[in-house]
């Protein structure tokens, strides 16, 4: 009897009661107020970064050769033309930023998806199965974690060359650990229960077991360090910017325009604020966002 009622959440995880459970994720979610305002912003970012073409008022790349150095608007010296101004070649900042939110977002999008579904894969092979596979997955896991994860990402973009894809392929090495010990945590605490005994004895394989059976019910806190890894994805790809090995000018990613702007500091401050205001305002939001999940799934925090 017991068995058989700790077999049926998965079978109904799918079931029904989803609305429920979508109205039950909002009503925790909610009572975090910061959590509420990073989705609006995240989603005003998102909304703004695939609509650039429509929403930015001229190219990222077009230059105005009267318009060196244009201060923003409201102050002395501004052009109606550049809300935010413009940097040292005549190129339009607001312009440059929007198409930088898409960047950034592609970044942080494209590297947790990877890290997730190799982390997610690995950490599953090392939970379920242990012994030697366990040993030397987690063992390599280690060595990684041992780097301080900017100079590892530095180092391993040095080695494959600068770039955008060789950055991105650097901060998935670099965050891959966290999803693999997530994972490997949540299995080994999984594969012992109730309802994974009666899938294995009503003769579910391997392959199901782990990817329909456990997996998601170890969902929760890899949905949060996603949400938590894709801030630290968008600072890494800026670090890695504005250290020169990541995006190459003129790609208008937000590091790579801090980067071009450096030497210009004290003679036009604009060229320099927005760019780490839009990196600010982003993490931020992200981050935000990442309590709220974890305020939302975790079945420890949630209120009554």
């Amino acid at each position: 009897m017991t068995d058989g009622a700790n077999a049926a959440p998965p079978a109904a995880s799918s079931a029904p009661p989803r609305p429920g459970q979508l109205r039950e994720f909002w009503h925790y979610f909610s009572e975090n107020p910061g959590a509420v305002a990073g989705l609006l912003v995240f989603a005003l970012l998102v909304i703004v970064a695939l609509a650039a073409p429509l929403v930015a008022p001229h190219a990222p790349d077009a230059q105005f050769r009267d318009a060196l150095l244009t201060p923003p608007l409201w102050q002395e010296g501004g052009d109606p033309r550049f809300l935010l101004g413009t940097d040292a070649i005549g190129r339009d900042m607001l312009s440059r930023l929007i198409h930088g939110a898409r960047y950034s977002l592609f970044i942080g999008f494209v590297v947790v998806t990877i890290a997730l579904v190799v982390g997610v894969a690995l950490g599953l092979v090392a939970g379920f199965f242990g012994g030697w596979l366990d040993t030397v997955i987690m063992r390599v896991m280690d060595v990684i974690l041992a780097f301080p994860s900017l100079l590892l990402a530095l180092v391993l973009v040095a080695i494959l060359g600068p770039g955008l894809f060789n950055a991105m392929l650097a901060i998935t090495v670099v965050l891959q650990p966290h999803y693999v010990r997530l994972t490997r945590a949540a299995v080994i605490g999984e594969r012992s229960r109730d309802y994974v005994t009666s899938a294995r004895v009503a003769g579910a394989g391997r392959l199901r077991l782990m990817f329909v059976t456990i997996l998601p019910n170890c969902m929760a806190p890899l949905i949060v360090q996603a949400a938590l890894s894709f801030s630290n994805a968008i600072l890494e790809a800026a670090a890695l910017g504005f250290l020169g090995m990541g995006a190459q000018p003129p790609t208008p990613e937000w590091g790579t325009m801090l980067a071009e702007s450096r030497e210009f500091i004290l003679r036009a401050w604009w060229v320099v604020t927005f760019p780490g205001l839009a990196i600010l305002v982003t993490v931020l939001a992200i981050n935000l966002m990442g309590d709220g999940l974890r305020d939302a799934l975790d079945p420890k925090l949630k209120r009554s």
